[in-house]
């Protein structure tokens, strides 16, 4: 089932922010993926409001922004946490433990794979492979790779939080 966020922005704030976005663009159909990127670079996900925009600018239906919008994974129609957790699932990071790591990983944020802590700190996902194979199990934070991931490591890539938690 896809859901759609709250937006809890205004009319105002997706139009300010997302003028600004399409002001690098000709508003041709081929631009959409890229617009699509921007949009998502500038809210942290893609707010309805700004798909309708983006319909209307590249005069296209929103079914038609909205499916391109769900058919790649990159795309997120929920706000995503300030830090966004990654844990590799692949063959080699599998088999040393990631499973154990993940499950850490949900125990300490509170939440599943999949999901955003309330305070909108952190995203905890999981991906097929990081390709880092040799550090196997790793994980990122943002763009920040953490390899030969233990259940103890945990606490010590989130730092603070684990410790109030």
């Amino acid at each position: 089932m896809i859901t759609l966020a709250k937006d809890n922005l205004t009319k105002a704030d997706v139009q300010d922010k997302l003028k600004q976005v399409l002001a690098n663009y000709q508003g041709e159909k081929h631009e959409l993926i890229p617009i699509l990127q921007d949009t998502q670079a500038a809210f942290r996900y893609l707010p309805a409001a700004a798909m309708k925009e983006i319909g209307r600018f590249l005069n296209m239906s929103e079914n038609t922004i909205f499916g391109v919008a769900t058919f790649y994974a990159q795309f997120k129609l929920t706000p995503l946490g300030r830090k966004v957790v990654r844990i590799c699932r692949g063959t080699a990071c599998h088999v040393r433990g990631s499973g154990k790591v993940l499950a850490e990983m949900e125990k300490q944020l509170g939440i599943k794979a999949g999901e955003t802590t309330e305070d909108m700190e952190y995203t905890l996902e999981t991906v097929a492979c990081i390709g880092a194979c040799a550090l196997a199990p790793t994980m990122t934070i943002d763009n920040e790779t953490h390899g030969k991931m233990t259940t103890k490591k945990v606490a010590e890539v989130l730092g603070d939080r684990s410790k109030a938690g």
